[in-house]
């Protein structure tokens, strides 16, 4: 299951959100998007969790959650056009 994860603060790494996201279940990757130009985080990126039912749960359980003084978005990523 892929896993838009959105607002998220500009310092977070993607090593500290697997393992955020490790307690739901197994994370196959972790993708944080950034800027080309300064090559600072935009402050959103991708999960890829091996289960879809733990990634639901992931996504029940952090979704509105704060993590390092900011409320997460996370729900299912949609495809890309």
């Amino acid at each position: 299951m892929n896993i838009y994860v959105g607002n998220l603060n500009y310092k977070v790494e993607e090593e500290s959100l697997k393992k955020v996201f490790s307690e739901y279940g197994t994370v196959e990757s972790v993708k944080l998007i950034q800027d080309k130009m300064s090559g600072r985080s935009k402050g959103f990126g991708f999960v890829e969790m091996l289960d879809d039912t733990q990634g639901q749960q992931a996504i029940d359980s952090l979704n509105g959650s704060e993590y390092l003084d900011r409320k997460m978005v996370v729900n299912v990523a949609r495809a890309r056009d």
